[in-house]
Parts: C-alpha cells; structure tokens; sequence
C-alpha cells in the first residue's frame, strides 16, 4: 500500500514537472532594447507611436513584454557603450531610431536581432546588404527615396519664386547626406536653381550656418532629415525667421514647431511599423528574411502663419493638396 502511495505521488510529480516548466517558459517576458541618440524629451511622439504599434499588436508594457530605454542625449559617442549595455542585458531584440544608432547596435552584435525603426538609405550606409533580402541580424524601415528631396526643392520653388539660391543645412556626421546632396544637385539643375552646402554637426554650428546663409544672400533653406536638426528644431525655425528665410523641412514636426513647411515620409508611421517587425521576430522570424520597408505614406505639411509672416501667399491649390495647414 506504501509503495502505491510512494509511485502514485512519483508519478503526480513527474506529470507537474512539464506544467511548471510550462509555466517558468509562460511567465518569461520578452525584452525590448530601444537605442536613440536623443534624449526621451526630443521626440516623444515618435517613442509613443512605437508604444502604439506594439499595443496594437496586443503587447502590454510591463506585463506581456519590457522595454529597457538607452538614451545617448543628444551626444552620439556614448551609443556604442549603451549598445553594449543592451547586449549585456541580453535582449531578445534591438530597436534603434535613427543614424547612428543603427551603426552602433550593428557593431555591438551579430546576433541579437536589430530592427531599424527609420534611416535613410540602409544599402548606401552599409547596414545590410539587399533591401528585398538583408541577410544578418538586421532590417527595419527606409525613409528615403530619390526624389524626396527633388519634390522639396520644388515646393520650395513653387511657394517662393524667388527663393534661388538655396542653402542646404547638412549634418556632416550623416552618412546618408552625401547621396541626398547628390539627388539635390540633380533637381536644383533640373528646376534652375542654385545651392549652397552648409554644414553643421551641433547647435553652435547650426548658428553659424544661418549667419554663413545671410551674409552669402540665400534666397532659402532646405534642411535635410537629421536627428539633430529634428531635436534642434526650434533652434532652427527661430533662426530661418530672424533671417526671414523660407524654408523646407523633411519632418513634420519641423513645421509644426513654425517652420514654413515640411514634405516626406511620414516618421510616427514608421515607428508603429517597426512594431510589427519586433512581433514577427519574437515569433521565430529571422531579421535577415525580413524585407526593408520603404515609405508608402508621405506628408505635405504647410505653416499658414510663418507663411504670412514672411509676406508669403501660398496658392490655395497647394493648400489643397497638403496633408495638413497649420493657421
């Protein structure tokens, strides 16, 4: 009778190894390494559309998965170590936003899988290899498309006639300028106009450039897609007003913190996309299998109010074809 007793409870605690395995496997939470080289202040928006994107996919933060946030600051040399931090914490995968902290996560492994929310052109920045087919242990969303910046120029022409010759704001720390420059010059000959290239790498330099861009007589400004001309974005639509130049941006935030106007990829979009990538990741996919989405939704954002302010008047037509008039 003993024995019986003794085999059935063996046999009750074997048949309960396999559920409380089950269970250890269950209440295992994946993590999130999220890399940016600004600060969490910069662009909350853009981390609350990512939120949206893994919400919507039926993640709850803090109970179905957990996110560890690395935030560089606005000081781009500390993503390798923060890079290495997520690593060491062994995340099932990395999300970065934009450049360079797709570079540093890429440096800090080759095997944790690596999901680039937004950059520009990842062949030409040499983060993989084959958009249909990345190959590796990286993938994400592209924001950029040749003519992009042809379409900036344009708008740029179409507000203001006289608006040649343009200046061009471009982050030196950039890989991804170089080519958009080369785009540039293509359609500034196509419209008839005239650029001048002026760099700056920090807000000091950001400063130094308006003043480079008055005393050389721009008629304009196209600032390209940059992290820290977004972060800096009040500082440079401040300083395109006091100059009294019309300007173009490739954000929409830009516009919305009183730029004159702003044309390209939709950036929240792409951050709930990049939801779906972590999803499929954590499901088995392989990052490499992963094609890189381009943009599929742009938008045309237009500032009524710096419009009036610089003696503008913007042809109702193209206020008809923005996603959005800002008055």
């Amino acid at each position: 009778m003993d024995r019986r007793v003794f085999l059935a409870g063996t046999g009750a605690v074997l048949l309960a190894a396999p559920l409380v395995a089950e269970a250890q496997q269950a209440a295992k939470v994946p993590r999130i390494g999220f890399l940016s080289p600004l600060s969490p202040t910069d662009n909350p928006d853009l981390l609350e559309a990512f939120r949206q994107g893994m919400r919507e996919l039926g993640y709850a933060e803090g109970q179905t998965i957990a996110i560890e946030y690395r935030f560089a600051e606005g000081r781009p040399e500390r993503l390798p170590a923060l890079a290495a931090e997520l690593v060491r914490l062994k995340v099932d995968v990395i999300v970065t936003t934009g450049p360079p902290a797709p570079e540093a996560a890429k440096q800090a492994t080759g095997t944790i899988p690596i999901v680039f929310a937004f950059v520009g052109d990842p062949v030409a920045e040499r983060l993989i290899a084959n958009l249909a087919r990345p190959g590796g242990n990286i993938t994400g969303l592209a924001s950029i498309t040749p003519e992009v910046v042809g379409k900036q120029l344009e708008l740029l022409k179409e507000v203001a006639s006289k608006v040649s010759p343009v200046a061009v704001l471009q982050n030196p720390s950039n890989q991804i300028h170089p080519f958009v420059l080369r785009e540039a010059e293509g359609a500034a000959r196509a419209l008839g106009m005239q650029l001048q290239i002026l760099k700056a790498g920090s807000p000091a330099e950001i400063e130094a450039a308006f003043a480079a861009m008055r005393s050389q007589r721009a008629g304009g400004v196209l600032v390209l897609r940059d992290a820290l001309f977004l972060a800096q974005r009040t500082q440079i639509v401040a300083l395109a007003a006091k100059s009294h130049l019309p300007a173009v941006y490739g954000h929409r935030e830009e516009a919305e913190a009183g730029g004159l106007m702003a044309y390209g990829a939709s950036v929240p979009f792409m951050y709930r996309r990049a939801a779906t990538y972590v999803d499929k990741i954590l499901k088995g996919a392989k990052p490499g299998d992963l094609p890189v989405e381009q943009p599929t939704k742009f938008e045309l954002v237009i500032n009524l109010k710096t419009a009036k302010a610089l003696g503008l008047t913007i042809q109702q037509s193209l206020l008809q074809r923005a996603d959005e008039v800002i008055e």
